[in-house]
């Protein structure tokens, strides 16, 4: 990452981690396809009406991953393999303790959460059943994301895309098998999904031990490093934050949706899912940017990465573009992919044609959220989850009420809240302060 085209080089570490996170996905896009099309319109407004929540309960271990990924890369740009070594020893303790505590948080507060966001009634049970079953797999997903988040920062994307794929696989044959022959329903698709990520997180820890060296840990590398745990953690909680932050404001969010029924709660659900979909390239081309700027910060070259910023920006809008006509042309298609429901199909499409008017704005963000991470400016994170809590929580109803939106103002508020968070985002990169920041040389100072 520190030679070469900037641009070639993000595209080239970009596509694996696409392909990964499609497939990361698919875990939840085959459930609702599966469970749309299978069981019922309830099924899937059910499914989807814990998605803020789970990413709510798994923000900390999900900002914690970027932490330490962040301290990895520019360990690894310096060429310092020791630090490399007892960095990752000190990330096993956290994402595992971390893991474990999300996973009894979802459990146990799976059904007054989801009372307290107002859930429909006829959906409510169902949704319970799969929050609490899919808790107990946030363990194997901490595990993965974290072990993934360090071979990225030393630049193996291929490697955690294999093992998702196969587990991606395993968990569409398993949804088909619990739900079309053993009729589990909702009950079925959360085992196999919670099956699918063990497979994954199990094969991800076995080949960085065994062949990858930097994951040969002696027991002095597994010792509590203070200075470089701290770094993590002050790297990664104002990302966790954030994410927790925005996860309230789509717990808010869906709160508002679910008080127009079960009926616009599923096409919402499907919207989500579809952008959700759309969302990886911005996601991956983001994680390439940190990676990128965090390897040559480390290697002191602020230059390069404003040539990365550059590229990476360019790449996002020029994919926002694209993605425009396809949605605007093809929605109702789209959204029968989930369902048959001509209400769910109406709805769904005037969302996903609101969505698709804001991508470029989304693609920002992503671009520059993950430049300021990479150099070391965790804490502007932080400041953008408040922002958008707060954009969506003061939008989301108030634009229902008005009469030319109606209840497609949730849409709308999520699009306005992007734009307002990509043009903060490109004034804080403009400012510069992320040039004069260097993590590694501040946890020597320590």
């Amino acid at each position: 990452m520190t030679k070469g085209n900037p641009a070639k080089l993000l595209l080239q570490f970009t596509i694996p981690l696409l392909i990964g996170n499609v497939f990361q996905q698919l875990y939840n896009m085959v459930d609702s396809i599966v469970v749309g099309n299978f069981v019922g319109e309830n099924a899937l407004g059910a499914i989807g009406t814990t998605n803020s929540l789970q990413f709510f309960f798994f923000s900390l271990v999900l900002g914690l991953s970027i932490g330490i990924g962040i301290v990895v890369s520019q360990y690894f740009g310096s060429s310092d393999e020791e630090n490399v070594k007892n960095t990752i020893g000190n990330a096993i303790w956290a994402i595992s303790i971390c893991s474990v505590l999300m996973s009894l948080v979802g459990f146990f507060l799976a059904r007054p959460a989801l009372v307290l966001m107002n859930t429909d009634p006829a959906i409510l049970e169902d949704a319970v059943i799969y929050l609490k079953v899919t808790a107990i797999g946030f363990i194997c997903v901490g595990m993965y994301n974290g072990v993934s988040s360090i071979l990225r920062a030393l630049g193996d994307t291929k490697t955690p895309l294999t093992f998702l794929i196969v587990a991606s696989l395993i968990n569409v044959a398993l949804d088909l098998l619990f739900v079309l022959q053993f009729k589990w329903g909702v009950v079925g698709v959360a085992v196999a999904t919670a099956f699918a990520q063990l497979i994954s997180a199990v094969a991800c820890i076995i080949y960085a031990v065994k062949c990858t060296t930097f994951f040969r840990l002696t027991k002095e590398n597994l010792k509590i490093k203070k200075a470089i745990l701290y770094k993590c953690l002050q790297l990664g909680i104002p990302v966790a934050l954030q994410n927790a932050l925005i996860a309230v404001s789509l717990i808010v969010l869906q709160g508002v949706v679910n008080g127009f029924g079960a009926t616009f709660t599923t096409a919402f659900t499907v919207v989500a899912r579809i952008e959700q979909l759309v969302q990886q390239p911005f996601m991956s081309l983001g994680s390439a940017i940190s990676t990128f700027t965090g390897q040559n910060m480390g290697a002191g070259n602020v230059k390069r990465v404003k040539q990365g910023f550059f590229s990476g920006t360019i790449i996002s809008t020029v994919f926002a573009l694209a993605v425009l006509p396809i949605f605007w042309g093809f929605a109702p298609q789209i959204i029968s992919i989930f369902g048959k429901s001509p209400d769910v199909i109406a709805i769904g499409t005037v969302g996903l044609r609101i969505d698709s008017c804001f991508l470029a704005f989304l693609g920002l963000i992503y671009t520059t959220r993950n430049v300021l991470n990479g150099a070391g400016d965790a804490m502007f994170s932080l400041m953008t989850g408040i922002v958008e809590m707060c954009g969506r929580i003061f939008l989301a109803r108030p634009l229902t009420m008005v009469p030319m939106f109606g209840r497609y103002g949730v849409f709308f508020a999520t699009g306005l809240t992007w734009f307002l968070n990509g043009t903060i985002s490109l004034v804080r990169y403009k400012r510069g302060k992320w040039k004069k920041l260097n993590v590694i040389s501040k946890i020597s100072e320590n």
